[in-house]
């Protein structure tokens, strides 16, 4: 495993979620696949599971800076 591997694929405490997951809003895949075949998301959708994505991780981030004080 490379160390990019590792870090985006580790759950932090803080967010309960992967550092991949926050940034792309889909989890890791670690082996490609390129016969299975899926929907594609539209880009609508996309934007809005993001933000919900964002608005999460932020809570989370500000209930840990709360915590800090």
């Amino acid at each position: 495993m490379t160390v990019e591997l590792i870090v985006n694929n580790k759950t932090y405490s803080v967010t309960k979620m992967f550092l991949f997951m926050t940034n792309y809003g889909r989890e890791l895949r670690k082996r490609a696949n390129i016969k299975i075949k899926g929907k594609v998301e539209k880009v609508t959708e996309f934007a809005e599971r993001m933000k919900k994505v964002y608005k999460k991780v932020g809570a989370a981030l500000k209930k840990a800076q709360e915590e800090m004080k």
